[in-house]
């Protein structure tokens, strides 16, 4: 480990001097870049991420200067990917850096994968607001280039982030937009009961009976196939209790469908959101008789 510090060092120090000094037509930038990237690899092997990162970002400053943008974008992406493992702001902002110059280029697919990746990076911070204005511009990117399952998959990652931070309308106008697109794609249309599923209990969390049983009319509309199945009667019951005020039979329903099919934690916690006002609202009509 000490020697790979040690050489990286020695190489970075012959990369500055090559910079310091002069050169014809760029060829010092050229020299330094080929020091700076036997530099970085040395702190990498020696797992050294700060230091990697530091090189391959002044790596990527030496192919600007040679004007390789499409180099200088993927320094900046090494750089990022050294300093996640030790500085997850550094590592965003050389993303970021990335992500400009391979716009510039009109790289949009490579820019979509990285604008994706400094979503993770948020969401890994538990930064859901940045996280979801990654994943939108990761999404229209992806969209732009017909990559419909990506687009679709950081669109998901929205839905559910808004949903959680209990902006539903949100999440409802992407789950039900998803729905629609799955319907036509042979592929997809086995996951529309899932997302209808995810818009139906974002419905019931605005505690509105007229809206969910609007909605659930819309999804029977839109799939006639829906109304047959099992997620289907889940909403059907839950929009019942909700209406009746009725916590047993609310909990009766989500524990008949669980038994089934496992709920996940982000179901599970919206379920209990709704679960906790129909309580609240049962206290309060208990506290007036």
């Amino acid at each position: 480990m000490g020697d790979q510090i040690a050489r990286g060092q020695e190489f970075e120090k012959k990369a500055e001097k090559k910079l310091t000094g002069w050169g014809l037509f760029g060829s010092k930038h050229e020299d330094a870049a080929e020091f700076f990237e036997k530099a970085a690899n040395c702190y990498k092997l020696a797992k050294s991420w700060d230091q990697a990162g530091a090189v391959f970002v002044k790596l990527a400053q030496c192919h600007i200067k040679l004007d390789s943008k499409h180099e200088a974008a993927g320094s900046y992406a090494d750089a990022a990917h050294c300093y996640k493992k030790s500085n997850v702001k550094e590592a965003i902002t050389c993303l970021e850096q990335s992500v400009n110059l391979f716009m510039e280029i009109g790289r949009l697919s490579m820019s979509a994968r990285y604008y994706k990746e400094i979503a993770e990076l948020c969401e890994q911070e538990q930064n859901l607001e940045q996280a979801m204005h990654y994943y939108d511009k990761a999404a229209d990117l992806f969209q732009s280039e017909d990559v419909s399952s990506s687009a679709n998959q950081c669109k998901q990652k929205i839905a559910q982030f808004a949903a959680q931070l209990e902006h539903y309308q949100r999440a409802i106008d992407i789950y039900e937009d998803i729905a629609r697109q799955s319907l036509n794609n042979n592929l997809l249309k086995y996951g529309v009961r899932g997302h209808l599923l995810n818009a139906g209990i974002c419905q019931l969390c605005k505690n509105d009976v007229v809206a969910i049983t609007n909605a659930l009319e819309r999804y029977e509309e839109l799939d006639p196939t829906f109304s047959g199945t099992r997620e289907y009667k889940l909403l059907k019951d839950l929009a019942a209790s909700v209406d009746e005020e009725d916590v047993a039979k609310f909990t009766d329903a989500v524990k008949e469908f669980d038994s089934m099919t496992k709920l996940d934690a982000w179901k599970t916690t919206l379920l209990l959101r709704v679960k906790e006002s129909l309580k609240a609202k049962e206290m309060e009509e208990d506290d007036l008789t």
